[in-house]
C-alpha cells in the first residue's frame, strides 16, 4: 500500500496495525455473511462515512452500514434506486465522494463494496479500501471453498450410513446413536449399518447388524468404511455366512494396499427365534443386559481386519432372551476421557447399562449417549456410535 506525504510514519503504523487486526477478525469466521457485516464495520468510520456490501450478483446491497444509523434505510433505498457507485478511484456520485471496489479472490469475482464520504477523499484511504476489500475476499473464497468441503463430506457422511428411520422387524427394536467428532469438514471413520438378509434353510426371518470404527479420518477412511458397509450387504445378501463375511473383507481390505485402513469391527445376526450370531474383530466387546439387570460380555475377540493375510473367525452363538437388550458402541465411549478416567474402565460402561434395565432401545441409545456427554465437560476427540438391540419375543 502507497502512502502519501500527509502519512507520517506513525499513521502508517497504525493503519498497519489496524489491516493487521481487520485481517484476523476476518479470518475467524466461515460465514460469508459476517465477513460482510465485518468488512463494512470497520470500513466504517475510520475509511469512510458509509459502506455497502454486494454478493456476486450485485443487484442490491446485503449489507449497509452508516455512521449515522438514521440514515441507514435511505442510503440502502438511494443504492438501490442508483446502483452502486462506478468502480475506480473515488469521484463525484449524487452527493457524495463515491467508489466502488471489487471482492475478487483467485481470480473469481466474489461481490463488491461501496464507500462514500461527504467530502473529499484521500487517495491513501482509497487504497487501505482497496486492502481491505482484498483480505475480505480472500475470507469470503476461503469460506466458500470451506462451505463446498463441508457439504461433500456431509454428502458422504450420509452416504456412507443407512437411511432413517431404522427397520424396526417385530420380534426386535433396534435403535442408534452416531455423532461425528468433528464440525463436519471431515468423515468420520466409525459406521454403523442394520439389514436384513435372506431367510435361513428353515425359512426364519434373519437381521444383520454391524458397528465399526476405520483407523483414521477422511478420504482414505470413508473408502474403506464404504468398502466395509457395501460388502457385508452383497455379502450377506448372497447367504454367506458371518464367518465366511469377515474372512472376505478382511481379504478386500488387505488388497486395497496402501489405500486400506485398519478396521474394528462387530457383525452379528438376530433372527425371529431370538438366536444370535456374533463375531468381534477388535472391537469393545458387546455387553448383554437381562431383565434383572445384570451384565456379561456378548462374545469373545478376535483380530481385528486389514492386518492378517490369512485369518480365521469364529461365530459365537447364543440365544437373545425377551426382554434381553444388546449393546454395541465405538471406541468414542469406551475411551470418553475425564482426566485420567476413561468411561469404559472397570465396570464404568456396564453400570451405565445395568441403570437401563426395562427401557425400550430408543431409550437406551439416548441414555448412553447422555452417559457419554456428562461423563466429562470436553469436547469428544473421537466419533461416537452406539448400536442397541432389543428382544422383543
Amino acid at each position: 500500500m502507497a502512502v502519501s506525504a500527509e502519512f507520517n510514519e506513525r499513521t502508517w503504523r497504525g493503519w498497519m496495525t489496524f489491516v493487521a487486526e481487520a485481517s484476523e477478525l476476518l479470518a475467524g469466521t466461515l460465514d460469508p455473511n459476517g465477513i460482510l457485516a465485518l468488512t463494512a464495520q470497520m470500513i466504517v468510520p475510520r475509511v469512510a462515512t458509509w459502506c455497502a456490501a454486494y454478493t456476486e450478483d450485485g443487484e442490491r446491497p446485503v449489507y449497509v452500514w452508516h455512521t449515522d444509523e438514521d440514515l441507514a434505510d435511505a442510503l440502502t433505498e438511494r443504492l438501490v434506486q442508483e446502483g452502486a457507485p462506478p468502480e475506480g478511484p473515488p469521484q463525484p456520485w449524487i452527493e457524495e465522494i463515491a467508489c466502488t471496489v471489487p471482492l475478487i479472490a483467485r481470480g473469481r469475482r466474489l461481490g463488491a463494496i461501496a464507500v462514500g464520504r461527504p467530502d473529499r477523499f484521500p487517495i491513501d484511504y482509497y487504497e487501505l479500501a482497496e486492502e481491505l476489500a482484498r483480505r475480505s475476499a480472500l475470507a469470503l473464497d476461503n469460506a466458500r471453498l470451506y462451505g463446498l468441503q463441508k457439504a461433500t463430506s456431509l454428502a458422504l457422511q450420509r452416504s456412507l450410513l443407512p437411511r432413517d428411520p431404522l427397520p424396526q422387524p417385530p420380534w426386535v427394536e433396534f435403535a442408534v446413536s452416531y455423532h461425528p467428532a468433528g464440525e463436519g469438514a471431515e468423515v468420520g471413520g466409525d459406521f454403523y449399518d442394520v439389514f436384513e438378509v435372506p431367510p435361513g434353510p428353515d425359512g426364519v426371518a434373519r437381521w444383520r447388524f454391524a458397528i465399526g470404527d476405520v483407523c483414521g479420518t477422511g478420504p482414505e477412511a470413508a473408502a474403506v468404511t464404504g468398502l466395509a458397509r457395501h460388502a457385508l450387504r452383497i455379502l450377506g445378501g448372497e447367504g454367506m455366512a458371518l464367518a465366511d463375511v469377515m474372512e472376505r473383507l478382511n481379504r478386500l481390505i488387505i488388497d486395497e494396499g496402501d489405500r486400506g485402513r485398519l478396521l474394528t469391527l462387530l457383525h452379528g445376526e438376530i433372527a425371529e427365534t431370538g438366536d444370535l450370531s456374533m463375531i468381534c474383530a477388535g472391537h469393545p466387546l458387546p455387553l448383554i443386559l437381562s431383565t434383572d439387570a445384570t451384565i456379561e460380555e456378548g462374545t469373545h475377540p478376535q483380530p481385528l481386519l486389514g492386518v492378517l493375510d490369512e485369518v480365521t473367525f469364529t461365530a459365537s452363538h447364543r440365544k437373545l432372551l425377551p426382554g434381553q437388550v444388546l449393546l454395541a458402541v465405538t471406541d468414542g465411549v469406551t475411551e470418553r476421557r475425564c482426566g485420567e478416567r476413561m468411561l469404559g474402565d472397570g465396570t464404568g460402561l456396564e453400570k451405565v447399562l445395568a441403570s437401563c434395565a426395562g427401557l425400550n432401545a430408543g431409550a437406551i441409545a439416548a441414555a448412553v449417549e447422555r452417559a457419554v456427554q456428562d461423563f466429562s465437560p470436553e469436547p469428544g476427540q473421537d466419533d461416537v456410535a452406539i448400536v442397541v438391540l432389543r428382544a422383543t419375543g
